[in-house]
């Protein structure tokens, strides 16, 4: 999920990103272990697709961040849902539902 690819793809991670929030603050690496758990290690998150997609999240004000100590005593920046982050998933959610009814109609036309 990196550079070049189409806005779907864009906006999936953003799904990830803001579903996984939706359990609760979260760090980085955190979000990144939680969704290759999740998948059953089918979709891996790099580091230089998360934190540029975590800090344009963080402008548009879907999710804030403050800076707390992790479970093993390391200074981590912590992640959490805003209002609007709530309302974005939402929206999201509803766009993903769209391309994958599109799409499974396209694997069904006969």
């Amino acid at each position: 999920m990196g550079k070049g690819r189409p806005d779907v793809l864009q906006g999936t991670l953003d799904l990830l990103i803001l579903k996984t929030l939706s359990r609760g603050r979260q760090h980085g690496y955190g979000i990144v272990v939680h969704i290759q758990t999740v998948s059953s290690e089918a979709l891996r998150v790099e580091e230089g697709s998360l934190y540029p997609a975590l800090h344009r999240m963080e402008q548009d004000g879907w999710i804030r961040a403050e800076w707390g100590v992790s479970g093993n005593n390391r200074k981590a920046k912590y992640y959490e849902l805003t209002a609007a982050g709530r309302r974005q998933l939402a929206a999201e959610e509803k766009k993903w539902q769209n391309v994958t009814a599109a799409v499974a109609a396209m694997l069904n036309f006969a």
